[in-house]
């Protein structure tokens, strides 16, 4: 695994005119460019925020922010494995002509995604400053230096699952239906609408610390929660401050739920595990490239 890696560093320019091409052709003969790739999650909390609000009539303080502060990331996530799904057979004329290390097609398209994904943020950041100097919103915490740890092992999680869908893509092309079926499911298992801890308060509380523990194994679960924690204060109760009672709104079905602190046991188990995958996709993916070729 070495040698390929090594091919990978020589092959650094291939790897950045793959990433500055997908970007050029997503936004081509586009007015607006990037802000059409954050229109769409920004327009899906919209209509979260009003259907939760305004339909359910639940009363969550600040719930865009606490939302939108984990659909990015999603979205990060999603995009970029739906991306991975085709990108080998996108690229089979290529694949017979030329020799390259394999691993540069869907490393490139993870790093594009990241890219989308850091401008995101950047706007994310801006909106936390304006709701801050003009709204009395919650400044930026020092704990959002974590940003940096959290996007690398995302990206080290999505890499390794891209590896593998790409892999399969090649030999059974339902796999990119199915990984649509599979992440729609997987968005309502991850809290990204509502926070980790109010799968915690509805779980037996005969066993809900350990059933907890093994729903935060999910690395996405955690990641989630943790820039959720990292960039924003713990959500507000209707009369007192986050800082002083850390209860949710109990507009919620009537249920107090308490903020909890960030766990970071489960976070470096969630770091082991997106190392685990990346580089386990990464070893599958070598074992199979040889043949791309003629399967592509």
């Amino acid at each position: 695994m070495g040698k390929e890696l090594r091919e990978l560093f020589i092959y650094k320019d291939l790897l950045k005119q793959l990433v500055v091409r997908d970007i050029k052709v997503r936004y081509r003969n586009s007015v607006l460019g990037f802000f059409w790739s954050l229109g769409n999650p920004l327009l899906q909390v919209a209509t979260i925020t009003v259907v939760v609000k305004y339909v359910l009539r639940l009363d969550i303080p600040n719930y865009s922010a606490y939302l939108l502060v984990a659909y990015l990331p999603w979205t990060y996530f999603q995009m970029a494995l739906m991306d991975s799904a085709h990108v080998i057979l996108l690229h089979r004329d290529l694949l017979r002509k030329v020799y390259f290390p394999r691993a540069v097609l869907p490393l490139s398209v993870v790093l594009s995604n990241l890219i989308h994904f850091a401008l995101a943020m950047v706007v994310f950041f801006a909106y936390l400053l304006f709701y801050y100097f003009f709204l009395n919103g919650a400044p930026i915490m020092a704990s959002a230096l974590m940003l940096p740890v959290l996007v690398l092992m995302q990206t080290l999680l999505i890499t390794g699952f891209a590896f593998f869908i790409c892999t399969l893509n090649v030999f059974y092309e339902d796999t990119k239906y199915l990984l649509a079926v599979l992440l729609n499911v997987l968005f309502y298992l991850t809290p990204v609408m509502y926070p980790a801890e109010l799968v915690y308060s509805r779980l037996p509380e005969a066993h809900r610390d350990l059933l907890y523990k093994l729903y935060m194994l999910l690395p996405m679960n955690t990641l989630v929660d943790a820039y959720r924690k990292t960039l924003l204060p713990p959500f507000d109760s209707a009369t007192s401050s986050a800082t002083t009672t850390g209860i949710l709104h109990g507009g919620i079905r009537g249920i107090d739920v308490h903020s909890l602190p960030m766990d970071y046991g489960m976070l470096a188990v969630a770091a082991v595990v997106c190392g685990l995958v990346a580089l386990a996709g990464y070893r599958y993916f070598i074992a199979r490239s040889w043949i791309f070729a003629e399967r592509a």
